[in-house]
Protein backbone atom coordinates (compact mmCIF):
# COMPACT_ATOMS: atom_id res chain seq x y z
CA UNK A 1 0.00 0.00 0.00
CA UNK A 2 1.30 3.33 -0.88
CA UNK A 3 2.15 6.08 2.02
CA UNK A 4 1.53 10.11 1.33
CA UNK A 5 3.92 11.82 3.09
CA UNK A 6 2.37 15.32 4.75
CA UNK A 7 4.40 18.42 4.81
CA UNK A 8 4.73 20.50 7.97
CA UNK A 9 2.00 23.23 6.55
CA UNK A 10 -0.48 19.73 6.23
CA UNK A 11 0.04 18.17 9.52
CA UNK A 12 -0.58 21.54 11.60
CA UNK A 13 -3.49 22.23 9.66
CA UNK A 14 -5.03 18.52 10.46
CA UNK A 15 -3.96 19.60 14.27
CA UNK A 16 -5.45 22.36 14.03
CA UNK A 17 -8.93 21.10 12.41
CA UNK A 18 -8.77 18.11 14.91
CA UNK A 19 -8.49 20.66 18.40
CA UNK A 20 -11.39 22.74 17.16
CA UNK A 21 -13.33 20.36 15.85
CA UNK A 22 -13.90 20.34 12.67
CA UNK A 23 -12.81 16.84 12.30
CA UNK A 24 -13.46 13.56 14.20
CA UNK A 25 -10.49 11.37 14.57
CA UNK A 26 -12.74 8.64 15.64
CA UNK A 27 -14.56 9.17 12.57
CA UNK A 28 -11.41 9.00 10.79
CA UNK A 29 -9.92 6.01 12.05
CA UNK A 30 -13.19 4.41 11.20
CA UNK A 31 -13.03 5.37 7.53
CA UNK A 32 -9.74 3.93 7.34
CA UNK A 33 -10.93 0.89 8.73
CA UNK A 34 -13.83 0.71 5.82
CA UNK A 35 -10.70 1.52 3.04
CA UNK A 36 -8.34 -1.28 3.60
CA UNK A 37 -9.63 -3.73 0.36
CA UNK A 38 -7.08 -4.97 -1.70
CA UNK A 39 -7.35 -4.28 -5.11
CA UNK A 40 -7.64 -7.40 -7.37
CA UNK A 41 -7.13 -7.16 -11.16
CA UNK A 42 -8.86 -9.89 -13.08
CA UNK A 43 -6.79 -9.64 -16.14
CA UNK A 44 -3.87 -10.11 -14.41
CA UNK A 45 -4.66 -13.21 -12.11
CA UNK A 46 -2.09 -14.81 -10.29
CA UNK A 47 -1.50 -18.31 -11.19
CA UNK A 48 1.23 -19.53 -10.22
CA UNK A 49 2.93 -19.75 -7.20
CA UNK A 50 6.52 -17.89 -5.98
CA UNK A 51 7.47 -21.28 -5.21
CA UNK A 52 6.52 -22.39 -9.06
CA UNK A 53 8.20 -19.20 -10.19
CA UNK A 54 11.03 -20.11 -8.13
CA UNK A 55 11.44 -23.46 -10.08
CA UNK A 56 11.09 -22.01 -13.56
CA UNK A 57 13.96 -19.35 -11.82
CA UNK A 58 16.17 -22.47 -11.47
CA UNK A 59 15.65 -24.41 -14.78
CA UNK A 60 16.42 -21.34 -17.18
CA UNK A 61 19.47 -20.64 -14.66
CA UNK A 62 20.75 -23.80 -15.96
CA UNK A 63 19.32 -22.83 -19.45
CA UNK A 64 20.84 -19.66 -19.21
CA UNK A 65 24.30 -21.73 -18.77
CA UNK A 66 24.20 -24.20 -21.24
CA UNK A 67 23.16 -20.98 -23.76
CA UNK A 68 26.78 -19.10 -22.23
CA UNK A 69 28.79 -22.26 -23.22
CA UNK A 70 26.70 -23.13 -26.82
CA UNK A 71 27.42 -19.32 -27.56
CA UNK A 72 31.18 -18.94 -26.22
CA UNK A 73 31.98 -22.70 -28.45
CA UNK A 74 30.02 -20.95 -31.86
CA UNK A 75 31.19 -17.36 -31.80
CA UNK A 76 35.14 -17.84 -30.06
CA UNK A 77 33.86 -14.47 -28.06
CA UNK A 78 32.86 -13.38 -24.38
CA UNK A 79 29.46 -14.36 -24.30
CA UNK A 80 27.83 -14.17 -20.63
CA UNK A 81 23.83 -15.06 -20.15
CA UNK A 82 22.31 -15.35 -16.94
CA UNK A 83 18.37 -14.49 -15.13
CA UNK A 84 17.68 -11.10 -15.19
CA UNK A 85 13.72 -11.84 -13.74
CA UNK A 86 10.74 -14.27 -14.08
CA UNK A 87 7.08 -12.48 -13.92
CA UNK A 88 3.74 -13.32 -15.06
CA UNK A 89 1.81 -10.84 -16.61
CA UNK A 90 -0.81 -10.85 -19.34
CA UNK A 91 -0.17 -12.34 -22.98
CA UNK A 92 -1.09 -8.43 -24.27
CA UNK A 93 0.87 -6.73 -21.61
CA UNK A 94 4.15 -9.15 -23.07
CA UNK A 95 3.63 -8.67 -26.70
CA UNK A 96 3.38 -4.86 -25.72
CA UNK A 97 6.61 -4.71 -24.31
CA UNK A 98 8.99 -6.03 -27.01
CA UNK A 99 10.10 -3.66 -29.69
CA UNK A 100 7.45 -3.59 -32.94
CA UNK A 101 10.40 -5.07 -34.85
CA UNK A 102 12.54 -8.12 -33.31
CA UNK A 103 13.34 -11.51 -33.80
CA UNK A 104 11.05 -13.81 -32.18
CA UNK A 105 11.39 -17.81 -32.48
CA UNK A 106 8.07 -20.03 -31.59
CA UNK A 107 9.01 -23.53 -30.80
CA UNK A 108 6.63 -26.36 -29.65
CA UNK A 109 7.77 -28.58 -26.73
CA UNK A 110 6.08 -31.68 -27.26
CA UNK A 111 4.59 -33.81 -25.52
CA UNK A 112 3.60 -30.44 -23.91
CA UNK A 113 0.68 -28.06 -25.54
CA UNK A 114 0.66 -24.99 -26.70
CA UNK A 115 4.20 -23.30 -28.18
CA UNK A 116 7.48 -20.89 -26.24
CA UNK A 117 8.28 -17.82 -27.76
CA UNK A 118 11.90 -16.86 -27.84
CA UNK A 119 12.33 -13.10 -28.28
CA UNK A 120 16.10 -11.92 -28.90
CA UNK A 121 17.13 -8.18 -29.11
CA UNK A 122 17.77 -6.88 -32.50
CA UNK A 123 21.15 -5.80 -31.51
CA UNK A 124 22.27 -9.65 -29.58
CA UNK A 125 21.07 -11.63 -33.31
CA UNK A 126 22.74 -8.70 -35.42
CA UNK A 127 26.20 -9.45 -33.19
CA UNK A 128 25.53 -13.33 -33.21
CA UNK A 129 25.29 -13.16 -37.49
CA UNK A 130 28.16 -10.90 -37.70
CA UNK A 131 30.76 -13.08 -35.61
CA UNK A 132 29.00 -16.26 -37.53
CA UNK A 133 30.47 -14.17 -40.85
CA UNK A 134 33.56 -13.25 -39.54
CA UNK A 135 33.10 -9.80 -38.43
CA UNK A 136 33.87 -8.10 -35.07
CA UNK A 137 30.39 -8.62 -34.11
CA UNK A 138 28.86 -5.53 -34.56
CA UNK A 139 25.43 -4.75 -33.18
CA UNK A 140 24.12 -2.73 -35.58
CA UNK A 141 20.35 -3.50 -36.15
CA UNK A 142 18.71 -3.77 -39.77
CA UNK A 143 15.56 -5.75 -38.68
CA UNK A 144 13.76 -3.52 -41.74
CA UNK A 145 16.06 -5.08 -44.27
CA UNK A 146 16.48 -8.76 -43.06
CA UNK A 147 17.48 -11.00 -46.08
CA UNK A 148 16.61 -14.87 -46.50
CA UNK A 149 20.52 -15.94 -45.75
CA UNK A 150 20.25 -13.80 -42.20
CA UNK A 151 17.09 -15.35 -41.81
CA UNK A 152 18.35 -18.47 -42.29
CA UNK A 153 21.30 -18.18 -40.18
CA UNK A 154 19.46 -16.92 -37.22
CA UNK A 155 16.56 -19.44 -37.56
CA UNK A 156 19.20 -22.01 -37.64
CA UNK A 157 21.64 -20.52 -34.66
CA UNK A 158 18.28 -20.39 -32.52
CA UNK A 159 17.10 -23.33 -33.13
CA UNK A 160 20.56 -25.28 -32.32
CA UNK A 161 20.42 -22.94 -29.33
CA UNK A 162 17.01 -23.74 -28.10
CA UNK A 163 17.70 -27.71 -28.32
CA UNK A 164 19.79 -27.43 -24.91
CA UNK A 165 16.16 -26.10 -23.48
CA UNK A 166 15.56 -29.80 -23.49
CA UNK A 167 18.61 -30.53 -21.48
CA UNK A 168 17.71 -27.68 -19.05
CA UNK A 169 14.36 -29.30 -18.20
CA UNK A 170 15.50 -33.13 -18.07
CA UNK A 171 14.88 -33.21 -14.36
CA UNK A 172 10.91 -32.67 -14.55
CA UNK A 173 10.38 -33.09 -18.05
CA UNK A 174 11.19 -34.94 -21.00
CA UNK A 175 10.70 -32.62 -23.93
CA UNK A 176 11.33 -32.31 -27.79
CA UNK A 177 11.76 -28.43 -28.64
CA UNK A 178 11.42 -27.87 -32.40
CA UNK A 179 11.28 -24.79 -34.06
CA UNK A 180 7.78 -24.04 -35.83
CA UNK A 181 7.77 -20.02 -36.48
CA UNK A 182 10.34 -17.37 -37.40
CA UNK A 183 9.20 -13.96 -37.28
CA UNK A 184 9.94 -10.03 -36.79
CA UNK A 185 6.77 -8.43 -36.03
CA UNK A 186 5.19 -9.53 -32.60
CA UNK A 187 1.25 -8.44 -33.71
CA UNK A 188 1.37 -11.18 -36.34
CA UNK A 189 1.87 -13.50 -33.34
CA UNK A 190 -1.82 -14.46 -31.85
CA UNK A 191 -0.64 -17.53 -29.80
CA UNK A 192 -3.61 -17.21 -27.39
CA UNK A 193 -5.65 -14.57 -25.67
CA UNK A 194 -4.43 -11.75 -25.00
CA UNK A 195 -5.90 -12.08 -20.99
CA UNK A 196 -4.00 -15.20 -21.10
CA UNK A 197 -1.16 -15.56 -18.08
CA UNK A 198 2.26 -15.87 -19.39
CA UNK A 199 5.87 -16.48 -17.35
CA UNK A 200 8.45 -14.54 -19.20
CA UNK A 201 11.82 -15.10 -17.85
CA UNK A 202 14.47 -12.31 -19.27
CA UNK A 203 17.73 -13.56 -19.81
CA UNK A 204 20.75 -10.23 -19.36
CA UNK A 205 22.97 -11.33 -22.67
CA UNK A 206 26.43 -9.73 -23.42
CA UNK A 207 28.02 -10.71 -26.78
CA UNK A 208 31.37 -9.01 -26.71
CA UNK A 209 30.29 -5.24 -26.43
CA UNK A 210 27.15 -5.79 -27.42
CA UNK A 211 23.84 -6.16 -24.74
CA UNK A 212 20.51 -6.82 -24.87
CA UNK A 213 17.50 -9.06 -23.55
CA UNK A 214 16.64 -12.84 -24.53
CA UNK A 215 12.94 -13.30 -23.17
CA UNK A 216 11.12 -16.40 -23.06
CA UNK A 217 7.60 -16.29 -22.75
CA UNK A 218 5.58 -19.85 -21.60
CA UNK A 219 2.27 -19.51 -21.76
CA UNK A 220 0.08 -21.04 -18.61
CA UNK A 221 -1.10 -23.77 -20.55
CA UNK A 222 1.98 -24.94 -21.30
CA UNK A 223 3.03 -25.78 -17.70
CA UNK A 224 -0.45 -26.61 -16.98
CA UNK A 225 0.12 -30.11 -17.25
CA UNK A 226 3.45 -30.04 -15.22
CA UNK A 227 3.13 -27.94 -12.65
CA UNK A 228 2.88 -30.00 -9.31
CA UNK A 229 6.28 -30.60 -10.27
CA UNK A 230 7.34 -27.29 -10.08
CA UNK A 231 7.59 -27.43 -6.06
CA UNK A 232 10.02 -27.64 -4.05
CA UNK A 233 8.72 -31.27 -2.73
CA UNK A 234 8.82 -32.72 -5.57
CA UNK A 235 12.29 -31.37 -6.10
CA UNK A 236 13.21 -33.21 -2.98
CA UNK A 237 11.49 -36.27 -3.99
CA UNK A 238 13.59 -36.16 -7.36
CA UNK A 239 16.79 -35.88 -5.50
CA UNK A 240 16.02 -39.17 -3.13
CA UNK A 241 15.48 -41.37 -5.88
CA UNK A 242 18.81 -40.26 -7.41
CA UNK A 243 20.35 -42.24 -4.54
CA UNK A 244 22.75 -44.61 -6.04
CA UNK A 245 21.76 -48.31 -6.27
CA UNK A 246 24.03 -51.42 -4.52
CA UNK A 247 26.84 -51.89 -6.65
CA UNK A 248 26.61 -48.55 -9.14
CA UNK A 249 29.57 -46.96 -7.30
CA UNK A 250 31.66 -50.02 -7.52
CA UNK A 251 30.75 -50.15 -11.23
CA UNK A 252 31.29 -46.34 -11.99
CA UNK A 253 34.90 -46.84 -10.51
CA UNK A 254 36.02 -49.92 -12.54
CA UNK A 255 34.82 -48.21 -15.61
CA UNK A 256 36.75 -45.09 -14.71
CA UNK A 257 39.42 -47.60 -14.20
CA UNK A 258 39.73 -49.39 -17.59
CA UNK A 259 39.02 -45.95 -19.41
CA UNK A 260 42.07 -44.53 -21.17
CA UNK A 261 43.48 -41.23 -21.22
CA UNK A 262 46.68 -40.63 -23.27
CA UNK A 263 49.77 -39.91 -21.60
CA UNK A 264 52.95 -38.10 -23.64
CA UNK A 265 56.73 -37.60 -22.37
CA UNK A 266 57.38 -34.22 -23.47
CA UNK A 267 61.23 -33.89 -24.46
CA UNK A 268 61.24 -30.15 -24.39
CA UNK A 269 59.64 -27.14 -26.19
CA UNK A 270 61.33 -24.94 -28.63
CA UNK A 271 60.57 -21.63 -30.84
CA UNK A 272 61.84 -20.97 -34.37
CA UNK A 273 60.11 -18.51 -36.78
CA UNK A 274 57.36 -19.13 -39.37
CA UNK A 275 60.34 -18.54 -41.78
CA UNK A 276 62.38 -20.83 -40.14
CA UNK A 277 59.28 -23.60 -40.20
CA UNK A 278 58.62 -23.11 -44.24
CA UNK A 279 62.39 -24.04 -44.69
CA UNK A 280 62.81 -26.92 -42.53
CA UNK A 281 63.87 -29.92 -44.29
CA UNK A 282 65.28 -33.71 -44.13
CA UNK A 283 68.28 -33.59 -41.33
CA UNK A 284 67.41 -30.30 -39.83
CA UNK A 285 67.89 -30.15 -35.83
CA UNK A 286 65.87 -28.02 -33.63
CA UNK A 287 67.34 -27.09 -30.78
CA UNK A 288 65.14 -27.89 -26.92
CA UNK A 289 64.72 -25.66 -23.80
CA UNK A 290 65.54 -28.50 -21.54
CA UNK A 291 69.00 -29.93 -21.53
CA UNK A 292 69.98 -33.66 -22.20
CA UNK A 293 70.31 -34.86 -18.04
CA UNK A 294 67.63 -32.84 -17.07
CA UNK A 295 64.48 -34.60 -16.17
CA UNK A 296 61.08 -35.10 -18.84
CA UNK A 297 58.05 -33.44 -18.16
CA UNK A 298 54.86 -36.08 -18.12
CA UNK A 299 51.25 -35.08 -19.02
CA UNK A 300 47.94 -36.92 -18.70
CA UNK A 301 46.13 -35.64 -21.08
CA UNK A 302 47.48 -31.81 -21.35
CA UNK A 303 47.85 -31.67 -17.26
CA UNK A 304 51.67 -31.88 -16.19
CA UNK A 305 51.12 -34.57 -13.70
CA UNK A 306 54.84 -36.35 -12.97
CA UNK A 307 58.24 -36.21 -13.80
CA UNK A 308 60.47 -38.86 -15.13
CA UNK A 309 63.52 -39.91 -16.49
CA UNK A 310 63.83 -41.67 -20.31
CA UNK A 311 65.75 -44.48 -20.35
CA UNK A 312 65.23 -48.23 -22.05
CA UNK A 313 63.56 -51.32 -21.30
CA UNK A 314 64.23 -54.69 -22.84
CA UNK A 315 65.45 -52.56 -25.86
CA UNK A 316 62.48 -50.26 -26.09
CA UNK A 317 62.32 -46.54 -25.45
CA UNK A 318 60.66 -46.12 -21.63
CA UNK A 319 60.04 -43.48 -19.17
CA UNK A 320 60.31 -43.91 -15.35
CA UNK A 321 58.40 -42.05 -13.23
CA UNK A 322 60.69 -40.54 -10.48
CA UNK A 323 58.19 -38.05 -8.67
CA UNK A 324 55.26 -35.98 -9.40
CA UNK A 325 54.13 -32.52 -9.39
CA UNK A 326 51.92 -30.21 -7.20
CA UNK A 327 49.02 -29.34 -8.06
CA UNK A 328 48.67 -31.73 -11.16
CA UNK A 329 45.00 -32.54 -12.22
CA UNK A 330 44.04 -30.17 -9.07
CA UNK A 331 46.61 -31.88 -6.71
CA UNK A 332 44.16 -34.85 -6.90
CA UNK A 333 46.53 -38.18 -6.75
Amino acid sequence: MSEEVLSQSEIDALLSALSAGEMNADELKKEEEEKKVKVYDFKRALRFSKDQIRSLTRVHENFSRLLTTFFSAQLRTYVQISVASADQIPYEEFIRSIPNLTILNVFEVPPLDGRIIMEINPNIAYALVDRLLGGRGSGESKIEKLTEIETNIMSNMFERAFYHYREAWENIVEINPSLTEFEVNPQFLQMISPNETVVVISLNTVIGEVMGMINICIPHVVLEPILPKLSVHYWMQTSEKKERKPGELEILEKNLRNAQIPVTAELGTSEITIEEFLTLDVGDVIRLDRKIDEPLIIKTGDVPKFIGQPGRVNKQLAVQIIDSIEGGENDEK
